[in-house]
């Protein structure tokens, strides 16, 4: 009986892999994408005990090769958000303060209570700017006495959808707007930020709706409006932070492509995982949370701080606006092709109704 459990589980381990690689938006196709580091451990563990405990025989043969195929293929996906890999964003140098920017990222679970946690992390870290999504008018009205002073500028859109979101900064902002890219219910952020050297910057905070059975069954909208985002940064590639909750993992075919399209470094490429997602499950993680930056940008620091109440963790990062060292970073591109897929996609997103 062990023969066919650990070789049937091989084989629905590859299965599930290959799914993932299907190019299909229904959300249930494009879950397979998230749990890549859990598939793989678990064909790892597969094909061991295979090895050790089974039998010469067919299912033997089976279950070892078939598990070891599928941990190929989900390491292709995952090591480069490993320390085997090469950093992507070049690791900053006597890094001149009035070039740094600290960005706090935080999903704060609109019925989470625990709001003074946030706030004494704040304290502590003392971020230039504080992104926070899900956050509803009872989120704001806890932050806004204890932020106001000190981080003065700052960008609110409180909604009781899952979808609110606030930006208090102490640097000074500048032609700011609240966009509604795709879908009128889903906000985004876009705005120039003003560093302590006077250069600025361009910043987007973003949190589309993820492909879920409760939210969206299809990952069309999240697509596109994350390729709008990408777009936009090609045709006007400025020194750009982009940052929030995309819904989607590091390593999926939309993200990859964002990047791409957009010139956009990943900092944690090389680094680490950084896994924010689910704060209560360490078995079910993933990172949902995500800043990127231009080729202009060196990192000083990235970590996930602590829970606080919410389901995800926060993420703190340390930039260094030095376009001295672009020609350090090889820049991804996007081919022609999907550029084109991906104006299509937008046009698809902005058309298409989602189903309630």
């Amino acid at each position: 009986m062990l023969g066919p459990l650990l070789g049937c589980t091989a084989i629905s381990l590859l299965l599930a892999t290959l799914i993932a690689r299907v190019p299909m938006r229904w959300w249930w196709v494009r879950s397979f994408e998230f749990p890549r580091l859990q598939i793989a451990v678990l064909a790892l563990a597969c094909g061991l005990a295979s090895l050790l405990v089974l039998e010469p025989g067919q299912w033997r043969v089976t279950a070892i090769l078939v598990s070891f195929v599928t941990l190929g293929l989900q390491l292709r996906y995952i090591l480069p958000w490993t320390k085997l890999w090469p950093v992507q964003v070049k690791t900053a140098h006597n890094a001149p303060e009035d070039q740094m920017i600290t960005l706090l990222i935080a999903n704060v679970l609109t019925p989470n209570r625990q709001s003074k946690k946030l706030l004494e992390m704040i304290t502590h870290h003392q971020p230039d700017m504080i992104l926070t999504l899900e956050s509803d008018q009872w989120w704001q009205d806890q932050l806004d006495p204890a932020l106001d002073e000190q981080w003065p500028h700052s960008v609110k859109v409180p909604l009781d959808n899952l979808y609110g979101m606030h930006l208090y900064s102490r640097l000074a902002l500048k032609n700011t707007e609240v966009k509604w890219l795709i879908q009128d219910d889903i906000p985004s952020i876009h705005t120039q930020v003003e560093l302590k050297s006077g250069q600025h910057i361009r910043l987007f905070a973003v949190h589309p709706r993820p492909p879920a059975p409760s939210e969206s069954e299809k990952s069309l909208w999240r697509d596109a409006e994350l390729l709008w985002i990408g777009k936009e940064i090609h045709q006007d590639p400025k020194a750009t932070l982009v940052a929030g909750d995309l819904n989607d993992v590091a390593w999926s075919r939309t993200t990859r492509r964002f990047c791409r399209i957009a010139g956009m470094l990943d900092p944690r490429r090389g680094r680490g995982m950084f896994s924010t997602f689910h704060a209560s499950y360490p078995i079910l993680r993933w990172p949902l949370d995500h800043a990127f930056v231009s080729e202009h940008f060196t990192l000083v620091n990235m970590q996930r701080l602590g829970a606080f109440g919410s389901d995800h963790f926060p993420i703190l990062a340390t930039f260094c606006y030095r376009p001295s060292r672009q020609d350090e970073h090889d820049t991804p591109d996007a081919s022609a092709a999907e550029r084109q897929e991906a104006s299509e996609t937008i046009q698809k997103g902005k058309t298409e109704k989602q189903e309630t």
